[in-house]
């Protein structure tokens, strides 16, 4: 979520509105602290705001899916003096040029653009109408499939949602298809995905799943996710971490987040989450370790081990390859994953 909505704020004028579904305590929480109106950078030229899921007389169900939850609050959305709306997915992993973009959707007067990328075919789902391809054509690489980004100019936004397709829930599979008696989706929300687009930033300064984004008004941007430049930071929650600790540690190609003890251990392409804790001995390849959302004390450690149960975070003399670990996670000692 930081990287997708830190590419917006990078925009002078930007008014993001984050469609929260419910049980988010822990995202509106996070949202709440990391994009402050006060912010640095921020300047206090737009907004970041939540927008949950909710039940009204008129409407007793949750949001139902992407394009339902956009209804829900279009009347909210209506009242801002906008030409577009730009929708976008929260756990994307990209950077795009958003002016570029959007003055591509007015240059060719669309109605609708559909940001897209080439995908492999283990990943592609083949539907071959909104490029026009012919069954034999589709079949064959390079494969496009959408991003699920999208520009859609105000009023075509309303007339669809309101008028038109009333009773859709999702704008991938149904608005954008019915809209243009066209149709191309593609799910890349999968953990196969995420673990891939994780560690692809260890090994170069510009990922190597770099891509070119294609528009369906044939229209190509660079799609570079560089994350050390200056122009396009990352912001996030402030957690007030110290640097990761490592005491005779061998680490390759790897990304170390903050507040980490790793001990003389050997690491090679492995993306490791806050407050990781590594013990001596370890072996770990080409995997993901999610963040650990507190430390734990000697006490805590204690009474674990009283209760036969293992703290937080790896144990000594494990070896794990090709693995994508939750948060607070708990592997003992001599474990093989």
């Amino acid at each position: 979520m930081d990287i997708t909505i830190s590419r917006k704020i990078h925009y002078v004028e930007f008014e993001i509105y984050v469609l929260t579904q419910f049980n988010s305590t822990s995202l509106n929480r996070h949202l709440s602290c990391a994009y402050a109106s006060n912010m640095d950078g921020y300047k206090n030229e737009g907004f970041v705001r939540v927008l949950a899921a909710h039940q009204s007389p008129e409407n007793l169900n949750w949001f139902q899916g992407t394009a339902d939850a956009v209804r829900q609050w279009l009347w909210l959305f209506k009242e801002h003096n906008v030409l577009e709306f730009l929708v976008f997915i929260g756990d994307h992993l990209y950077r795009m040029d958003y002016e570029r973009f959007i003055q591509v959707h007015r240059e060719t007067d669309a109605d609708i653009i559909v940001a897209a990328l080439s995908m492999d075919e283990k990943r592609a789902t083949v539907d071959t109408t909104i490029l026009g391809l012919d069954d034999k054509r589709a079949k064959e690489p390079p494969f496009i499939a959408s991003m699920g980004i999208y520009v859609v100019s105000k009023d075509v936004m309303l007339n669809l949602l309101r008028d038109q397709f009333s009773g859709t829930n999702d704008f991938g599979s149904e608005i954008i298809p019915g809209a243009t008696s066209f149709g191309i989706r593609e799910d890349i929300g999968t953990i196969e995905a995420f673990y891939n687009a994780n560690l692809g930033i260890t090994k170069m300064l510009v990922p190597d799943f770099s891509l070119v984004i294609y528009l369906i008004a044939l229209m190509v941007l660079n799609f570079l996710p560089n994350f050390y430049d200056r122009l396009y930071l990352i912001y996030t929650q402030l957690r007030y971490l110290p640097p990761s600790k490592m005491l005779d540690a061998d680490v390759t190609d790897s990304v170390i987040g903050e507040g980490g003890i790793i001990k003389n251990c050997k690491i090679h392409h492995y993306v490791v989450g806050l407050r990781s804790c590594i013990s001596e001995g370890v072996i770990i390849e080409d995997t993901l370790l999610m963040r650990a959302d507190y430390y734990e004390t000697d006490a805590d450690k204690r009474f674990m081990s009283t209760k036969g149960s293992v703290s937080i975070g790896i144990g000594k003399n494990s070896h794990i390859k090709r693995a994508c670990i939750d948060k607070n996670a708990r592997i003992g000692d001599n474990v093989k994953i």
